[in-house]
């Protein structure tokens, strides 16, 4: 009774929503439950982990599946210099992570790591068909050098794979673009699906990446490149066939997709990305995306003033972290906090500000 006596604003309009602050080792079936009356994805805040294929997070990433977090971030190489799509953080023509490559459940600890992007979504596959009716759980793909479609890793490759491996497990733009012409037109008129519509799926973002934008001779970054992708498809009646949403990349006044020249891109775009600094430091209109039904994905809620420990900070930092940048109407608000999956787990209403709200157990 001692910790329902001190929920906050924050937790009580969660309860009053149907959104779960879900402790983080619930079961999943009892996880599957708790999404029932969940309200539209679009509408609650989750929380992510940054790179959470690195080993000095997870030793392996159904580690990372299993800690309740929403977003979940992969970064791929795909450079000539290495076979396929690749997965490391600074190793530009190999891999390093912690994928096994798993067919089962059963070999999701048991197997080397160190594994291809191929080998992480069949450890996603094979964690999903162990955990049916799991939640809503993006996945952040950073492509750290872009595409290279002349080397057979463009869009229409990454397509195929995430089909091959995650197939009905994954919620496609088509779905989301079902009876419109474009994203942006389906999230206006309908928002997304809700969280009991959208259990037991993942959905995939794309961010241009580090090295992407830093090389002078790389045109196309990735946002652009995926958007002219979808467009293309759906102009040809294909669009079922993509299977990712990319992202505007970078916190800005405005709509951030009026750096697109090409105003035919501009539909194509419903999900955002960038510093939570940015977005709540009172110069963005963050209530914007809410009303639209954009996702917004806030990356290193730590560094927000006052900073606060990147990995560790206290339990009640970070939950109050997570209801100030809720309240700047986040979607997801993303740090490298591994070690505090009950804050991971957590789902609260967006664009309700309030203190440490804590799980219901």
């Amino acid at each position: 009774m001692r910790k329902l006596s001190r929920m906050t604003s924050a937790s009580v309009a969660a309860a009053a929503l149907g959104v779960a602050l879900v402790p983080a080792q619930a079961p999943a079936v009892a996880a599957a439950g708790t999404e029932v009356t969940a309200p539209a994805y679009s509408s609650t805040t989750s929380v992510g982990v940054h790179n959470a294929y690195e080993k000095s997070k997870y030793p392996y990433f159904a580690d990372a599946l299993d800690s309740g977090a929403g977003m979940l971030e992969i970064d791929v190489w795909t450079n000539v210099f290495g076979r396929s799509f690749r997965v490391a953080h600074d190793n530009p023509v190999g891999n390093d992570n912690n994928c096994v490559n798993a067919s089962t459940a059963a070999e999701l600890r048991t197997k080397s790591r160190n594994r291809d992007l191929s080998g992480c979504l069949s450890d996603i596959r094979a964690w999903h068909e162990a955990n049916p009716g799991h939640r809503p759980i993006l996945l952040k793909v950073e492509m750290k050098d872009g595409f290279q479609n002349k080397y057979g890793r463009g869009p229409a490759a990454l397509d195929a794979l995430l089909t091959a491996r995650l197939g009905d497990a994954l919620y496609r733009p088509a779905e989301l673009a079902a009876g419109h012409p474009d994203l942006d037109t389906a999230v206006r008129a309908r928002g997304w699906p809700s969280r009991s519509d959208l259990a037991g799926k993942f959905i995939v973002e794309l961010i241009p990446g580090t090295v992407e934008q830093g090389n002078p001779f790389d045109t196309l970054w990735t946002d652009r490149e995926y958007a002219t992708h979808l467009r293309n498809l759906a102009s040809a009646g294909r669009l079922p066939e993509a299977s990712a949403f990319p992202a505007v990349l970078g916190a800005q006044a405005g709509d951030p997709r009026g750096r697109y020249s090409d105003a035919s891109l501009r539909p194509w775009f419903v999900v955002f990305d960038g510093g939570a600094s940015l977005y709540a430091g009172g110069s963005i209109d963050t209530a914007w995306y809410d009303r639209n039904h954009y996702l917004v994905l806030m990356t290193s809620a730590h560094s927000v003033p006052p900073a606060i420990d990147s990995t560790s900070p206290t339990e009640a930092q970070a939950r109050d972290r997570v209801a100030l940048l809720a309240g700047r109407h986040a979607s997801v608000v993303s740090s490298d906090w591994h070690t505090l999956p009950s804050v991971l787990s957590s789902v609260v209403p967006r664009g309700t500000s309030g203190g440490t709200h804590r799980s219901q157990r």
